[in-house]
């Protein structure tokens, strides 16, 4: 009985359930980044290792910023003499700096078997700075990617 009390008066509970609410979403945002950052390397790669795909990027340059509104996810990537680069900070003169709400819209978007740019835009589940044409390139080599890693292709 004493215990209740205490834990009535002390907001234990609530201050257990908050904890965990912190816990989950610092994983939540760690497994964002960490499976942006994977895809990144991967299509670096992919880029490497296979001629027609490197096509896409052959003498194009561009820097792109993906990161949350809250800075929890920073993940650069860096394309320079028909190479990639991803990088796990922020990069300045990007081309490109696309602001994911949370967690849960990065995971929607890259997810997503048809990602709709313009509709995330429109639900302000992304915000742009920047050049809408290199997100729409980055978007359809990441599309054609997925479908070579799936057999699509």
């Amino acid at each position: 009985m004493l215990g209740k009390i205490l834990n009535f008066f002390f907001f234990r509970g609530f201050r257990v359930k908050q904890t965990k609410k912190k816990f989950l979403n610092c994983l939540e945002s760690e497994l964002a980044e960490e499976f942006l950052q994977l895809l990144l390397n991967l299509m670096s790669l992919v880029f490497f290792l296979h001629k027609d795909f490197r096509r896409n990027i052959k003498d194009f340059n561009g820097r792109y910023l993906f990161r949350s509104k809250d800075n929890k996810i920073t993940v650069a990537a860096i394309f320079k003499n028909n190479r990639m680069t991803v990088l796990e900070k922020a990069i300045d003169n990007t081309n490109v700096t696309v602001i994911f709400k949370d967690q849960r819209a990065l995971m929607k978007f890259i997810l997503s078997p048809k990602p709709d740019i313009l509709g995330s835009i429109l639900k302000q589940d992304v915000t742009l700075d920047g050049n809408l044409n290199y997100l729409s390139k980055f978007a359809y080599m990441a599309k054609h990617l997925q479908l070579m890693v799936s057999g699509g292709i």
